[in-house]
């Protein structure tokens, strides 16, 4: 039996398989080991992974894929796994930005990026990455990420930026005013989680030209900081995540303003992972 994550830092997708075939596909909260500690990380594994698994030393090899995977925090997520009966695993702890190049790559070289909740970026040999711009989360960083975005949706819309009826509809819409952000943003847990959430105000209102012009600089910003440096004749960007496949239209806009191709687009790495690992 294997078992392959990819995690975010809003949920994390399970994919189970038997002889090469998937037998079990779910979802779990997110886990990342740089800001969560063993036993925040070993209560969502027990409470909600245990359940599909059965009996743990049934598993022959654990992929797992994950923000927050580094070098240094890796052993948190396998610390978890032993404890929790894990003993006849063989482990692969790993960042998600090396998912997601495996996901849309393969054994192939590119240039790969991250569009979710964050953003990040790669250059990938075919088997490993040999270059990365930081993405420093979301204050410093992540632009063109869903928490970037609705950043900047609140901060123009709040700041009298937008026009007066997309304004109007926000506060409608989302029910927030000054004080409610503020508290969630600078005062409660995962502020990133809810200004990405805030964000999908922009998918329900493609339509104003307001809003198409913010998301195309969000990606453009994404694409001048974190993807040009690299070195790629073909100038073709991969893509993962749930921004890169909502956006795609405005993506691939602010793509060809930067001389940049959109190559692959897939919405979740999980079902990449599950067809190149066994």
């Amino acid at each position: 039996m294997v078992l392959i994550a990819d995690s975010g830092s809003t949920k994390t997708a399970w994919r189970l398989k038997s002889n090469g075939v998937v037998v079990d596909s779910f979802n779990t909260c997110g886990v990342n080991p740089s800001v969560q500690s063993v036993e925040e990380i070993e209560q969502v594994f027990s409470g909600e992974l245990m359940p599909h698994v059965g009996d743990p030393a049934s598993l022959d090899k654990i992929f797992f894929y994950g923000a927050g995977c580094t070098p240094q925090r890796c052993g948190v997520v396998t610390d978890v796994f032993r404890n929790l009966g894990f003993s006849n695993a063989s482990f692969v702890v790993a960042s998600d930005m090396l998912g997601a190049a495996i996901a849309v790559c393969g054994n192939k070289p590119g240039i790969v990026g991250i569009l979710g909740t964050g953003s990040n970026s790669c250059q990938y040999d075919g088997e490993k990455i040999i270059s990365n711009t930081p993405s420093l989360g979301f204050i410093l960083g992540d632009e063109g990420g869903g928490a970037y975005i609705g950043k900047r949706l609140v901060g123009d819309c709040l700041k009298g930026m937008m026009p007066e009826h997309i304004c109007r509809v926000f506060a409608e819409e989302t029910g927030m005013d000054v004080a409610t952000i503020v508290q969630k943003v600078y005062r409660e847990s995962a502020p990133n989680r809810f200004l990405a959430g805030l964000s999908r105000f922009c998918a329900d209102h493609l339509d104003e030209p307001e809003i198409r012009l913010l998301l195309v600089d969000c990606f453009e910003q994404y694409f001048k900081r974190n993807i040009l440096k690299y070195e790629n004749p073909s100038r073709k960007v991969h893509l993962v995540g749930s921004i890169a496949e909502i956006y795609k239209e405005q993506v691939a806009e602010a793509a060809e303003k930067c001389n940049l191709r959109i190559g692959q687009i897939l919405r979740m790495p999980i079902d990449g992972l599950a067809e190149q690992l066994n």
